[in-house]
């Protein structure tokens, strides 16, 4: 799979991180501090979302301090569910039932560990296809295209 990746900062945990996907066979490009020096949160989670949203990534993962402000600038773009996962069964959860695009993840809280265990919740589960689930979604669509 063809992933985005980027954070506000470059630390242990994202490097650990992009070391385990692209152990597990995942193509990565790199954003924001991960790349540069440094990296505006909005800045990095708006252009790897814009670029999610696009087509030119299957999916995304983004990292700030807490994880809540690069999730909800994620979320200012069109298209992007973006989902900021403390454990594995949030993740598993915000890709069955809202087919999350972007998996956001705390520096300060999240340990090396648990990244895993979010990693293989995220990428093991697919969308939902239940009639609620799917209307939920269409019913978000068609509320971002006004």
């Amino acid at each position: 799979m063809k992933l985005a990746i980027g954070s506000d900062m470059s630390t242990h945990l994202t490097g650990v991180v992009m070391e385990e996907l692209l152990n597990r066979g995942h193509e990565l490009v790199a954003f924001g501090a991960l790349v540069e020096k440094t990296a505006m949160w909005p800045k990095v989670g708006m252009e790897v979302a814009q670029k999610v949203a696009l087509g030119e990534f299957d999916q995304a993962i983004l990292f700030c301090w807490t994880g809540t402000g690069i999730s909800i600038a994620a979320n200012k773009v069109a298209g992007i569910r973006a989902a900021l996962c403390q454990d594995a069964q949030t993740a598993a959860g915000a890709r069955q039932w809202n087919d999350a695009n972007v998996l956001c993840m705390s520096i300060r809280t999240t340990s090396e560990v648990v990244a895993k265990e979010i990693l293989d919740a995220w990428f093991e589960t697919g969308p939902s296809s239940d009639a609620e689930d799917v209307a939920c979604l269409q019913y978000l669509a068609q509320k971002e295209s006004k």
